[in-house]
């Protein structure tokens, strides 16, 4: 490609309203759920905001934000060492993002474009992301083993069938 050619392509992306995220909205949508979209006032500006349910969800593309071990997220053979830093970068804001919305009180989902980009595996997942956004939050407790107590600095981290839901009650 030339130096043109590859600029309009990489223009033509589009940062919202993507076709993985109009998949998750029209989903949640028919289930029942009300929700805003990209919230300027949250950090990160989440796809996805639940205020009933504290809840964010960020529809990542899996090229753009790193998601490793998987078959879509691959460096680009040319120019390696932008592409390196600019998703370290991207992972690294994400990171920021998510540990101010879990300061803020927020529960934080993220759905891999790779979750859902085909209609093999589509729709469970689907099912089990509405079930993490509806069933409650658990609050933190004392574990009768260690006598120790997850405090705020110490989210707990549980991964759910691929959905990546980090949780702290406030």
């Amino acid at each position: 490609m030339t130096p043109e050619q590859r600029h309009n392509c990489m223009a033509a992306i589009k940062g919202k309203d993507t076709k993985p995220e109009l998949i998750v909205r029209k989903y949640l949508f028919s289930r029942g759920l009300r929700f805003r979209i990209q919230v300027k006032k949250l950090p990160g500006r989440p796809d996805i905001v639940l205020p009933k349910y504290r809840t964010v969800i960020f529809v990542n593309g899996c090229f753009w934000h790193g998601h490793e071990g998987c078959r879509y997220y691959r460096l680009p053979k040319s120019n390696v060492d932008f592409w390196q830093e600019k998703i370290e970068r991207n992972k690294v804001r994400d990171a920021r993002n998510e540990a101010e919305l879990k300061a803020l009180g927020w529960r934080v989902l993220r759905v891999w474009e790779c979750d859902i980009r085909t209609m093999a595996g589509r729709s469970e997942y689907l099912n089990r992301l509405y079930n993490t956004i509806a069933t409650p939050i658990q609050s933190y407790s004392l574990d009768e083993d260690s006598g120790s107590m997850s405090i705020a600095a110490e989210p707990e981290s549980h991964q759910i069938y691929g959905i990546c839901t980090r949780t702290r009650e406030t």
